[in-house]
């Protein structure tokens, strides 16, 4: 993908009468009854979609809180978390199953075009839900705003279930200011042990059915719950998040609930993952599960929000990677990296000490430093990029300590619809090895601005249901569509190498595609993964080992990221060539954004009638 930088400054000059976006968003609160047969038109699609948004909200109860609308109408839902029991994981497939059914009562013609988007968008993830809740085993989280980029053949794996996501949503999102935040604080502890037991009953279920983590995934889940078991619960996090804010009695309560509750809850999931280890094998597709190729087939399709086969995928991977590399060789060439694969010489990059961080503490400290300056030079950009702009409103977090060993290199998000609470860049610390010089500006820009957190707030204009779902292939293709942004915005003109970083993070992508495929549907072992990963891309081995993992934990989510990405540019594409002289680069990533989190058929849709306004302005 080319693009003129001429061309691009030249569109900063209209950057003064950009418009900001509000923070209040749309809401539709109305609490209607619910009707069988909803009748045509524009309110009665409000509605039901209102009646949608209660759905998703009561099964998920975390979402009202990390949306900031923890109040009012969806007061109740501070004090409650998801049930996770397979009890309360059958009512919500009811409840979906029955839910789809109406909405798909309604007929998409008559409808206005901003409801049928509306309409189209909801439909979309209503439908693949139930197909998710169809199958044999897993945990489904496409309706949960808090998880939905995740699926799950498992109930619990080392960054699958309550105990990686919970304390940090607390922490993170559960607002602590009055005493009746810390009631319902405390509420979420005992609630928390409940999912502990929940998803321990689940993972039996699954065992008896053949479905068990793979013995090296269940050794790092064990490593984690055994860790945080052998700790002081006054030490953990979840207590200490309570406690500095409110001591006395509530930071009694809470230690209380910690040694009474949570505690010998995390001994059971411990002893249920011990009952199954001697079963467990080093299979590690979806593949050797029962049922493992509807299940990645499923998983695929929701992941990437298109019908492209595994095949398919893989060859994509391979194509794009091949193309990379091919950007890559005369920058490495120029750089005086002239001998061996690509993939060696970004391995050699990588050790080189220019571009490393110091160890521990001291290296910690810089790596943050350096994200915030990466982060204060591309805010400045965005007037070149964006007619609308948001607020970009951001906090720089290190991943928990107790979780970070399982958790990815980093993950960022959208903060509160209200605006009260942040948008995070969460940022993994284990080992200062995971960051160098050269890629972790390029890592800022997918997780923070322009990417997750900056993105993330433009669904605040949306209706709430909007606003609180999103789509794997959306979300991380813009992502990467951000980096490119920044590149197009000139970052790396005065450095070459972090023009590398760059395309080798693109490239990191296009191995995903190879990889995931070929963990779940061509029966690759972790070794063979791991050891194609490196070489093809010369990135970190230590890494990618989690990266592996990752993907099979989560089958067909890291295939999302290129595949959006290289949706976006189609389109963009598209739109160069129909408009010609009309093209406009900030106009058309507002079309992107503004267009809300969609599934990439819908965006063809969005782009479509962009095109088609721009034509007749």
């Amino acid at each position: 993908m080319t693009f003129s930088r001429r061309t691009l400054l030249q569109t900063s000059a209209a950057a003064a009468a950009t418009s900001v976006v509000g923070l209040t968003g749309c809401t539709d609160k109305s609490s209607a009854p619910i009707t069988t047969a909803p009748e045509k038109g524009s309110e009665s699609v409000k509605s039901l979609l209102s009646q949608a948004t209660d759905l998703m909200l009561n099964a998920y109860p975390e979402s009202a809180s990390s949306a900031g609308i923890d109040k009012g109408k969806y007061a109740a839902l501070k004090s409650r978390l998801t049930d996770r029991t397979a009890e309360g994981q059958d009512k919500i497939k009811r409840d979906v199953s029955d839910m789809r059914t109406r909405l798909k009562a309604v007929d998409l013609e008559t409808l206005p075009a901003d409801d049928a988007l509306n309409m189209e968008v909801v439909n979309f993830v209503f439908d693949m839900s139930v197909e998710g809740f169809n199958l044999p085993y897993g945990d489904m989280a496409l309706l949960n705003s808090n998880w939905s980029y995740r699926n799950s053949p498992y109930a619990v794996a080392q960054n699958t279930g309550a105990f990686v996501e919970i304390p940090s949503f607390l922490d993170s999102s559960h607002a602590l200011e009055t005493a009746e935040d810390a009631e319902s604080y405390i509420a979420r502890m005992s609630a928390y042990a409940e999912q502990l037991d929940g998803e321990t009953g689940r993972t039996r279920i699954a065992g008896e059915k053949g479905v068990i983590l793979p013995d090296f995934l269940m050794a790092k889940t064990l490593g984690q719950l055994r860790g945080a078991r052998a700790k002081d619960p006054e030490s953990w996090g979840i207590v200490k998040t309570l406690a500095s804010k409110f001591d006395g009695d509530f930071a009694e309560q809470a230690t209380a609930v910690a040694i009474d509750k949570i505690g010998p809850a995390i001994d059971r999931q411990i002893a249920a993952h011990e009952a199954l280890a001697p079963q467990a094998t080093s299979d590690a597709g979806i593949w050797a599960k029962p049922d493992g190729q509807a299940y990645y087939d499923w998983a695929l399709r929701a992941g990437t929000t298109t019908n492209m086969s595994p095949d398919e995928v893989h060859e994509m991977g391979m194509d794009e990677l091949a193309s990379l590399h091919a950007r890559m060789e005369p920058i490495l060439q120029s750089i005086g990296y002239t001998k061996g694969t690509v993939g060696d010489r970004m391995t050699a990059l990588g050790k080189d000490e220019r571009y490393l961080f110091k160890e521990g503490d001291p290296g910690r400290a810089e790596i943050m430093d350096f994200i915030n300056d990466a982060v204060e030079d591309i805010r400045g950009r965005m007037p070149q990029a964006f007619e609308t702009l948001v607020p970009g409103f951001l906090e720089v977090t290190r991943i928990a300590p107790d979780v970070e060993a399982g958790a990815p290199g980093a993950y960022g998000g959208a903060g509160s619809i209200d605006g009260t609470k942040p948008g995070h860049f969460w940022i993994n610390l284990r080992s200062t090895d995971l960051h160098n010089k050269f890629t972790l500006a390029d890592l800022t820009y997918h997780e923070a601005i322009p990417g997750h957190v900056w993105q993330g707030e433009y669904t605040f204009k949306q209706p709430l249901i909007r606003s609180l779902l999103a789509f794997n292939a959306y979300s991380e293709g813009w992502a990467l569509y951000a980096q490119q942004i920044a590149d197009e915005l000139g970052v790396y003109d005065d450095f070459p190498v972090g023009r590398l970083g760059y395309l080798q993070s693109l490239a990191f992508r296009a191995c995903r595609l190879v990889v995931d495929t070929g963990l779940h549907a061509k029966q690759w072992g972790r070794e063979q993964a791991i050891e194609w990963f490196v070489t093809n891309n010369g990135s970190n081995p230590d890494e990618v080992r989690g990266e592996i993992d990752r993907y099979c934990a989560w089958p067909g989510q890291a295939c999302g990221y290129k595949v959006g990405h290289s949706a976006i540019n189609r389109l963009r594409d598209k739109a160069e060539l129909e408009l010609g002289d009309k093209f406009d680069f900030r106009r058309f990533n507002d079309a992107i954004v503004l267009g809300g989190n969609v599934p990439m058929t819908v965006l063809g849709h969005i782009i479509n009638n962009y095109i088609a306004r721009e034509k007749a302005g």
